[in-house]
């Protein structure tokens, strides 16, 4: 184990129900990352999308890729939220969805740095179940200052 929740905590701002990452397994600071979410019954989405027939929102698929490459960022560069550093999702391009994630699943996302510059990264993503690819994409994150 690379990191446990309580260490994901002090690197992504987001609590429930918008943390979505649960664990990662691999991080190679500046590289590569490997997390994982469990994705449950008892996630408030699922009471609407759709309730005879649950699915994981493609748009949380995307946002759970984020927050790894969120993490990634922050690791790489030595930053924390709590030293007024935040990670804005700016956009993706070239999203495609190959499969529904569905309560049971472990939603394995991964992340490649393709680029930095001035605080903006892209990345290449991709999240898997069971091996079978669910979504990939370009991430395309940018580093601020809050105050």
């Amino acid at each position: 184990m690379v990191m446990d929740i309580n260490e994901i905590r002090e690197y992504l701002p987001h609590r429930y129900p918008f943390l979505l990452i649960d664990r990662v397994l691999e991080l190679s600071l500046g590289e590569s990352i490997v997390a994982y979410k469990n994705v449950s019954i008892n996630e408030p989405f699922f009471n609407g999308h759709f309730p005879h027939h649950p699915i994981m929102p493609g748009v949380l698929v995307l946002e759970a890729l984020a927050q790894a490459c969120g993490i990634l960022g922050f690791k790489t560069v030595n930053k924390l939220p709590a030293d007024g550093y935040v990670y804005y999702l700016v956009g993706s391009d070239n999203v495609r969805f190959k499969r529904p994630v569905m309560p049971g699943d472990r939603l394995r996302l991964e992340a490649k740095v393709e680029r930095e510059k001035r605080g903006i990264w892209k990345f290449a993503c991709r999240a898997t179940v069971d091996g079978e690819l669910a979504c990939e994409a370009e991430v395309i994150c940018a580093e601020r200052k809050v105050s």
